[in-house]
């Protein structure tokens, strides 16, 4: 009796290949809770450099962001709710990559792409305004439109 082995490795192959892709979406998937609840709480703003401008140090901590465990977001100054929106992020991509919008504000409906890094009580994040492309690296000249923000979590 003749055995169709093309088919059976056809197979077989298909289902080693789903299982790998399976594998690969679950480690996304354990990464990207790793790096949310790292993420989540009230950061504040150290640093920022807007297309190449500099703020003040004392203007610049007058902002905080609390991020919650589920990817929504508040962008408040001097306490008070500036907008909010929701993000997605992957962090199996290097440079991390993060996707972010607003659900109120001047960019309602509008995404923004960026990048970051999370250490302990640091974070650093990298986007350019609704419609251009992702950063590659972490700056913001001037001309880029790019915003890049340095942060340090909040003690509760």
């Amino acid at each position: 009796m003749k055995r169709p082995y093309p088919l059976t490795l056809a197979f077989g192959s298909l289902l080693l290949g789903i299982g790998f892709l399976t594998a690969a979406d679950d480690a996304k998937q354990d990464a990207i809770k790793k790096d949310r609840k790292k993420y989540e709480g009230t950061w504040r703003v150290t640093s920022l450099e807007i297309n190449g401008n500099k703020s003040s140090e004392e203007d610049a901590k007058k902002i905080t962001v609390v991020n919650k465990a589920d990817g929504t977001w508040i962008l408040q100054v001097d306490g008070g709710k500036i907008t909010e929106g929701t993000s997605e992020i992957d962090p199996t991509k290097n440079p991390k990559a993060i996707d972010f919008m607003e659900t109120e504000g001047d960019n309602k409906g509008k995404i923004v792409l960026g990048i970051y890094e999370l250490g302990e009580d640091t974070r650093k994040l990298c986007y350019a305004g609704p419609g251009r492309e992702r950063p590659s690296d972490f700056s913001a000249p001037a001309g880029s439109g790019r915003v890049l923000v340095d942060f340090k979590r909040e003690k509760n």
